[in-house]
């Protein structure tokens, strides 16, 4: 195995420490006798460990060895690989190489332990060939890696030599991408940037509510949509901004959208107003890459005396650089103009400020910069009691009468948010939980 993997060319960057490497290290001392059998026997337990870890982290079963392999060529941005991801495979000088590497690859996903495991009376290798993994809810494991990488391993047990290899996997990156951008849905900055200087962390558990789960809000919804649409197609679209009151469905709004579209390539950074001095880091990240990126800034709104809104409004529209045609913006808030205005922001208030207006318009001018404005307001009564019926009709078990169910969406209304559809799918909630379904 040494010898196949000083081959490689176009994946030989894989981390040091990648089990790959270690495996092959530890074939090289086998093969050579060069090593103490109980020694090599706890290396190798450790590189199975570790595989056992990847496969845990990623929802990964059947045969584990070909899923990391898989994984390792679905996760590596290379120059080879990044230009596959928009053009499919590519022609030159560099086609050579891949070649070759996916020679290398064939040889490694074919690769026969059991010399290994008998010379050292082991059989953990024959185990991961064939691995039965417990079944895990979705939040323990990177759900949208997984069922990415697993479809790729299947294709490439398909591929009856290297040529075949090379086309499934540069299929796979121009249908998904490569690496984290392109095997994950969302992201958010990684708090350990300072530490690392790694940028972007994977959110791996974003839920699959869809605009047909959030009742109401019918026209802001299709707003919202349009405009997403516009943008994931490649045509002209705007920021967003969400304004309203708490608890109407502008944050799951967005939410739902990503998963509306994501499978068009759209993917979305969670970015807070702590960390928008990282904002033209990000955009640099991405900037060249073959997704749409929506930036989502969730309950944006700024107190008189922070000064991160000056970073933002350059951000999106008036620094020297462009902002990328793939990249937008989309916020939340409470507040329409999102920077707080005092009673001294009044024209007719008397303010030493001779140019009080000036100062006035660069607060407002933060939220003329969202070309799209959307306004979620609480719901009346009538409005209120449709959500809370509409939502108890999902659930046969709640059994409540009409009369019932408006009885206690009031009195729960009353001792908590208000009319909202928060307060409505709280309700619903609590009578699932408390089980006063009938």
């Amino acid at each position: 195995m040494y010898n196949l993997t000083a081959g490689l060319v176009i994946y030989r960057n894989f981390p040091k420490d990648a089990i790959l490497w270690r495996l092959a290290d530890i074939c090289q001392s086998f093969q050579a006798e060069a090593y103490e059998t109980a020694e090599l026997r706890g290396l190798v337990l450790t590189e199975v460990n570790r595989l056992l870890d990847v496969a845990t982290r990623y929802g990964f079963d059947g045969n584990l060895w070909h899923c990391y392999l898989a994984f390792l060529l679905a996760s590596s941005e290379a120059p080879f690989t990044l230009v596959c991801e928009k053009r499919r495979a590519v022609e030159g000088s560099v086609q050579a190489f891949a070649e070759n590497d996916f020679y290398i690859f064939k040889r490694l996903w074919d690769y026969d332990f059991s010399p290994l495991e008998k010379s050292l009376g082991l059989n953990c290798f024959s185990i991961i060939s064939d691995y039965q993994a417990v079944a895990k809810p979705a939040q323990i494991y990177n759900k949208s890696v997984s069922e990415k990488v697993r479809e790729l391993t299947l294709s490439i047990d398909g591929a009856k030599d290297a040529s075949a290899m090379y086309k499934v996997v540069t299929d796979f990156y121009a249908k998904y991408g490569v690496g984290m951008l392109g095997l994950n849905k969302a992201f958010r900055v990684s708090p350990e940037i300072e530490v690392t200087g790694q940028l972007l962390e994977p959110i791996t558990t974003t839920g699959d509510i869809r605009l047909t789960d959030i009742v109401g809000y019918e026209s802001q919804k299709a707003r919202l949509a349009a405009n997403t649409e516009a943008f994931v197609q490649g045509r002209k679209a705007n920021n967003v901004l969400l304004f309203g009151d708490a608890g109407t469905g502008k944050s799951t709004s967005i939410k739902a959208i990503l998963n509306e579209y994501y499978d068009q390539g759209l993917r979305m950074i969670e970015v807070y107003k702590h960390e928008f001095k990282y904002l033209q880091r990000i955009i640099a990240r991405i900037k060249n890459r073959n997704y749409k990126f929506i930036i989502y800034m969730d309950d944006l709104s700024f107190e008189e005396f922070e000064i991160e809104y000056k970073y933002l409004k350059a951000v999106i529209e008036g620094g020297l650089e462009v902002k990328p045609d793939n990249i937008l913006i989309y916020a939340t808030s409470n507040r329409r103009h999102l920077i707080k205005e005092r009673t001294d922001d009044r024209p007719d208030f008397i303010d030493p400020d001779l140019h009080q207006n000036d100062t006035v318009q660069e607060k407002l001018s933060l939220a003329d910069r969202f070309g799209l404005s959307i306004g979620y307001f609480k719901p009346n009564q009538k409005e209120y009691f449709t959500i809370v019926e509409k939502l108890a009709a999902r659930h046969p078990e709640i059994t409540l009468s009409t009369e019932e169910l408006r009885a206690g969406a009031v009195k729960w209304e009353m001792s908590h948010s208000g009319l909202s559809g928060r307060a409505a799918q709280q309700y619903i909630n609590s009578l699932l939980s408390a089980g006063k379904t009938c």
